[in-house]
């Protein structure tokens, strides 16, 4: 999940020329939809779109979620400011919470990260 096209295309972008596979998720229909019709490991959530981010990092940390569901590595990041929503993410189970600097600076080792498996 991105909050803009500028992001969304730096991410795939990078995952492609890393050998990753990368699919966004706009909305709660298409992420229900990617854990339908893949096999997700991993989830990268910008808290540029805090409600969105929120609700899908909610979503898979519920006891409603499958196990397949909670295990999914997430990864969220938002601008250094928004601590109280950083501070959220980490709350409501994010893996990894980031700032935006930081997940700007290690994109590609975190594509890799995850695109091999690794949990940390």
């Amino acid at each position: 999940l991105a909050a803009d096209l500028i992001w969304a295309t730096r991410i795939k972008a990078t995952a492609e020329d890393l050998g990753v596979a990368a699919r966004p998720v706009r909305t709660m229909e298409m992420l229900e939809a990617r854990l339908t019709d893949t096999n997700a490991t991993s989830l990268l959530l910008d808290l540029e779109k805090p409600a969105e981010a929120l609700a899908m990092l909610t979503r898979l940390r519920s006891a409603a979620a499958t196990p397949r569901e909670r295990a999914i590595r997430i990864i969220v990041w938002g601008p250094h400011v928004a601590r109280d929503l950083l501070q959220q993410a980490r709350n409501l189970g994010a893996d990894e919470v980031l700032t935006r600097g930081a997940f700007d600076h290690h994109l590609p080792e975190i594509l890799l990260k995850l695109g091999s498996g690794a949990t940390r």
